[in-house]
C-alpha cells in the first residue's frame, strides 16, 4: 500500500491545504470531522485503497489526513484547528519561530 504525506508551508500553503482536504473528504465520503458515515461504508469499498493512501484510520474508526502544516506564525494554523477540530491530529501542526 502506498502512503502520501501532504506538506503545507506558509499562509498560502495552509489555506490551499485546508481546501484540498475538505475536497478529499467530500470525494471519499468522509465527514468533515473525520468520521465515516455508515451508509457510505458499502458504497465506497472500491475507494478503500485510495482512502488509506491519503488518510490514516484511528482505532476509533475516524480518518485523519496524512498532512503536516508548517508556519512561523500560529494564527493561520489556529484557524485550521478551529475550523476542523476533530479532522486533523494535534501533531499535524508546527508553528512558531
Amino acid at each position: 500500500m502506498k502512503e502520501i504525506v501532504s506538506l503545507h508551508v506558509g499562509q498560502g500553503g495552509i489555506y490551499l491545504g485546508e481546501a484540498c482536504w475538505e475536497l478529499l473528504c467530500l470525494d471519499q465520503g468522509i465527514n468533515i470531522d473525520g468520521s465515516k458515515p455508515s451508509e457510505n461504508l458499502q458504497l465506497n469499498n472500491s475507494n478503500t485503497n485510495f482512502r488509506n493512501t491519503f488518510f490514516s484510520e484511528s482505532l476509533e474508526g475516524n480518518f485523519n489526513p496524512r498532512a503536516l502544516f508548517i508556519d512561523s506564525e500560529p494564527t493561520v494554523i489556529d484557524e485550521v484547528r478551529y475550523n476542523h477540530p476533530n479532522l486533523f491530529r494535534s501533531d499535524c501542526f508546527i508553528s512558531g519561530k
